[in-house]
């Protein structure tokens, strides 16, 4: 009897040290540093709803964990299983379980910067943002489609057009379209809070106005002491109604229609656009990009000169003229490839 008690111990110890030694293992196992990819780092995207095991599957296939169940067990064990976060994540060097699971929980996803240039259309932005591999055009011109975004500061508008904020923005690649175009148009309202609104109070301009007059400006000069100058060409032409024939309107109405072919055509300056400012005269109905805050201050204070006219210098600035017989030697020079200074007239005193 006692032969038998003593067995039965022994083999209830035995039991207690295999599961010891097991437990101990796996805690081992938890907190050794792992690392199975050739690469110097690792993205993984976690899309939104996945399950728990289809993450540790995930992960054991990129070669982040060594094995799927201890990732399991893991989770188990801190009952935090539920609590892993969509995103994406960066490795770059061997971690435990522990670690990746701390990581995933935390949400420490990783961000790219990505930046949108002044000037670029809600076309350029979708093209560039499914490029890089954010959100695809379609769903990026369905979120910029809701005009109610900014409404109260612009009502009617059809689309968001000039209130996408050019910027350096921090993504992930689990960010919907909305979230993005979310984010430019906040950023947009920063800028309209922190820079323009008083100047928008005392001007003549809507803040539709303006930022259409700035989307023009943007398109016609990158050079920062132009922008004025733009501002006032059209300022002045529009007092005096004369159609602003800008280039960047007619290209605008063209890729509208999608027919524009690289360059400006006859056919172009004919189309009946309302985005055609050589057809129809004053602002185009909205738009045609994003302005900077500089495009933006300049459509509020156009530089008090006489200006009606401006065409390249072929030095990637511009002449200005105040007469047209100015203005028709200046394309002459241009269209023959001579580089011209800008002339430019002393600032007059008082209102333009």
């Amino acid at each position: 009897m006692k032969g038998k008690q003593k067995s039965k111990h022994l083999s209830l110890l035995i039991l207690l040290l295999l599961l010891v030694g097991v437990a101990g293992a796996l805690v081992v196992t938890w907190f050794r540093p792992y690392k199975n990819y050739p690469e110097d780092e690792k993205f993984v995207l976690v899309a939104r709803g996945t399950r728990s095991v289809d993450i540790a599957r995930q992960l054991e296939g990129e070669g982040i964990i060594s094995h799927r169940a201890l990732f399991l067990a893991y989770l188990k064990t801190i009952k935090r299983s539920s609590r892993l976060q969509a995103g994406e994540y960066r490795f770059d060097k061997a971690l435990t379980i522990a670690q990746v699971a701390d990581k995933m929980i935390r949400g420490l996803i990783y961000y790219h910067e990505v930046t949108i240039p002044e000037g670029f259309s809600l076309f350029d932005i979708a093209d560039l943002l499914e490029q890089k591999g954010f959100v695809t055009r379609k769903d990026f011109l369905a979120a910029v489609s809701r005009g109610d975004l900014i409404a109260d500061l612009v009502p009617a508008v059809k689309n968001l057009e000039g209130f996408l904020y050019p910027d350096t923005y921090r993504l992930t690649r689990g960010a919907t379209a909305d979230e993005i175009v979310h984010n430019m148009v906040e950023r947009f309202r920063q800028v309209y809070g922190r820079n323009l609104e008083p100047a928008i109070k005392q001007s003549s301009l809507s803040l539709k106005e303006a930022v259409t007059l700035a989307s023009l400006i943007e398109k016609e000069t990158g050079l920062d002491e132009e922008r004025e100058l733009v501002s006032a060409v059209f300022h002045n032409r529009l007092k005096r109604q004369i159609p602003l024939q800008c280039d960047p309107t007619v290209i605008y109405a063209a890729k509208l229609k999608g027919g524009f072919k690289g360059e400006i055509y006859q056919s172009d300056l004919e189309l009946k656009s309302p985005y055609n400012t050589y057809r129809f005269p004053g602002l185009p109905p909205g738009p045609i990009s994003n302005p900077g805050l500089k495009s933006l201050e300049a459509a509020l204070k156009p530089a008090r000169v006489d200006y009606l006219y401006f065409v390249s210098n072929n030095s990637g600035g511009h002449v200005f003229s105040t007469t047209l017989d100015e203005h028709n030697r200046a394309v002459a020079a241009y269209r023959n490839g001579l580089r011209l200074e800008s002339k430019r007239a002393a600032p007059k005193q008082g209102p333009s």
